[in-house]
């Protein structure tokens, strides 16, 4: 088991693994004292036996730089693969600005290949490698060194048992013809608007059961300062103030440090210093927005006027249809969207890519009128009425 602790170490890890189709990837980070993940350690691997062609690399090592993987990254001629890649990618782009080319989800694929939805590692190694996995070191601290044995054996599973499950999904996926679809699912996780968090909208992540116009023009700007705040300390946001206390605030609208001191559910440290400061500051840019400036929540779908009877023919059909295709239902589409479907809407997921294909035609055509569902048995028919 071996542990790549300087950057020609790595240089030369990575030049070897860039002699090879793919190489298998994953992380260790801590995120529950920051804003930003801190990375505590990369797992590498390419195709061979055992822990034979994969290493562990050392971030926090003195003196260490992450250039040559990155430079791996951007060669195009090797498959990076990751289970479950988001969080993974977020550190990569937020760090070095850098994305895997090629990439490869094998979470992504298995869902494609019928999986089940959002299908965890452990699952995977049981059921395509046959082999159970040692989850004692999932939850330790990664940022302490040394690292014990069990949490590098851990660690270096989750990229040795990751090459036979990409080998045997993307030739599923080559066998099924449905590896574009796993190409226009991870196009999503590729596109840097999806890693970009832009403050002055975390206000649409507060949940409120308050719609006044005043009211949520206060939540806006006090989200907005918090997201900046957290951002520029590298501070969890719940370090800030929580989401209870940015209601609380937006209800009770304190303008002096002495109102701020009757808040029930505010963090002791707020209520002194630069937050503080700034909740004040937030409140009062809140109380001052014009009117035509207040932000609105979006209830264009609470306005649709749905068919119930084509929607549950809807349910019917994609029942069907996912079955037949092996594919998870949530994952070409929920409930809400086949509601707007039945209520006319047409911009919808399940409407365009590979999910037109599997469900979005016929579902047209069914509320065209120009098919029918009959049962047989345990079995769901489209029948055509042109």
């Amino acid at each position: 088991m071996k542990t790549l602790t300087s950057t020609q170490d790595l240089a030369d890890f990575c030049t070897a693994a860039a002699q090879h189709p793919y190489v298998t990837v994953d992380t260790e980070f801590l995120r529950e004292r920051t804003y930003y993940s801190k990375l505590c350690l990369v797992q590498l691997a390419y195709p061979g036996e055992g822990d034979e062609n994969a290493v562990l690399v050392d971030p926090l090592a003195e003196g260490i730089s992450l250039e040559p993987l990155h430079e791996l990254f951007r060669n195009t001629d090797v498959v990076k693969v990751f289970h479950a890649a988001r969080q993974d990618l977020e550190i990569f782009w937020i760090d070095a600005k850098v994305f895997p080319e090629p990439l490869f989800d094998t979470q992504v694929a298995a869902m494609v290949c019928g999986f089940g939805d959002q299908v965890g590692y452990e699952t995977l190694v049981r059921k395509i490698c046959k082999q159970g996995l040692d989850k004692t070191s999932r939850f330790t601290d990664w940022s302490r060194r040394p690292l014990s044995k069990a949490q590098q054996t851990y660690a270096l599973a989750d990229v040795t048992h990751l090459r036979t499950i990409y080998e045997y999904l993307a030739a599923e996926l080559e066998k099924s013809g449905r590896s574009h679809w796993v190409t226009e699912e991870l196009a999503i996780l590729t596109a840097p608007e999806t890693y970009n968090i832009r403050p002055e909208d975390a206000w649409k992540r507060v949940k409120t059961r308050t719609t006044s116009g005043k009211f949520l023009a206060v939540v806006k700007e006090l989200a907005q300062f918090r997201e900046e705040y957290a951002q520029t300390n590298n501070v969890p946001r719940n370090r800030v103030f929580k989401d209870d206390a940015m209601v609380e605030l937006a209800s009770t609208k304190p303008s002096s440090g002495s109102d701020l001191g009757g808040s029930r559910l505010l963090l002791r440290e707020a209520r002194k210093g630069a937050i503080s400061e700034g909740i004040l500051a937030a409140v009062k840019r809140g109380v001052e927005c014009p009117p035509e400036k207040h932000p609105t929540i979006d209830k264009s779908r609470d306005k649709l006027q749905v068919n119930p009877a084509l929607a549950d023919l809807l349910r019917v059909l994609l029942k069907s249809k996912t079955e037949s295709a092996g594919v998870a239902a949530k994952l070409i589409a929920p409930s809400s969207d086949l509601d707007a479907i039945a209520a006319g809407m047409r911009d919808v997921p399940a409407l365009s890519g590979w999910r037109y294909e599997v469900f979005g035609e016929d579902a047209l055509r069914l509320c065209e009128g120009e098919i029918a569902l009959t049962a047989k048995g345990q079995a769901v028919k489209v029948v055509s009425l042109g």
